[in-house]
């Protein structure tokens, strides 16, 4: 089987074209794809939980809680305490979080935009139904058999 033709190559090198091409746009704003993504998630006028950042982005928690200190580091975003459980902890977005947050949301537009410009909804409309069903089968744990093990 030639790589070229399996579904998992095209997945993933179509991700990486994305998150290059993404990653050359955040670094005219001296961000990364990864900043930019988590300054999505966080709720602008509220800020988000800690814990819920994590699960909603589909990352783990050491590489979200590096990114997190970078972002602080740089002024994006700082922690309050939950008034109502001193345990845990909201991220919530300076105003130069913000700014960048804006920039960014920009940019995931212009780049759905210019997809939406040259494929037909038809087209896409069938990618989200490919993607939501190998997400499916992945989730119900039927790609493998255990024949092989």
């Amino acid at each position: 089987m030639k790589r070229e033709k399996t579904i998992d190559h095209a997945l993933r090198a179509t991700w990486q074209a994305v998150a290059k091409t993404y990653n050359e746009q955040a670094s005219k704003f001296e961000v990364t794809m990864a900043t930019a993504m988590a300054l999505l998630y966080i709720d602008f006028e509220n800020g988000t939980p800690s814990t819920a950042l994590g699960p909603s982005m589909g990352m783990e928690a050491t590489s979200l809680s590096r990114i997190l200190k970078k972002m602080e580091d740089r002024g994006f975003i700082f922690r309050e305490r939950n008034p109502e459980d001193n345990r845990s902890v909201f991220i919530k977005l300076t105003d130069l979080g913000k700014e960048k947050r804006e920039i960014s949301k920009k940019k995931v537009y212009q780049f759905n935009e210019a997809i939406k410009q040259n494929i037909s909804l038809e087209k896409i409309n069938h990618f989200f139904e490919v993607t939501d069903m190998i997400n499916q089968l992945i989730g119900q744990k039927v790609i493998f058999d255990d024949e092989y093990e």
